[in-house]
């Protein structure tokens, strides 16, 4: 199905929802304001994750990776979670 045009790329944005505590952006924020960089107004911290998918087509790759960030990548509660469409 996929195997003959080569591996499906998904790539998942997990980033914490607009309220939630970011010690790590915050930390930044402070630094670069100590580093003579103070017009940062905001600095926000994200994990991207690339997963590729061998042998299936691209609707299953969505559906897989959909499935991964419900399983382990992200949680609901706090996180807010952008899947880029599959690309070969």
């Amino acid at each position: 199905m996929g195997t003959r045009s080569g591996p499906v790329r998904v790539e998942i944005r997990v980033e914490l929802k607009p309220g939630v505590l970011d010690a790590e952006a915050e930390s930044v924020q402070k630094s670069l304001g100590l580093l003579g960089l103070s017009a940062v107004s905001r600095v926000a911290m994200a994990r991207i994750y690339d997963l590729e998918f061998t042998g299936v087509s691209p609707t299953e790759a969505s559906r897989l990776a959909r499935e991964a960030v419900d399983r382990l990548l992200a949680n609901p509660i706090i996180h807010r979670v952008t899947v880029r469409p599959p690309t070969r």
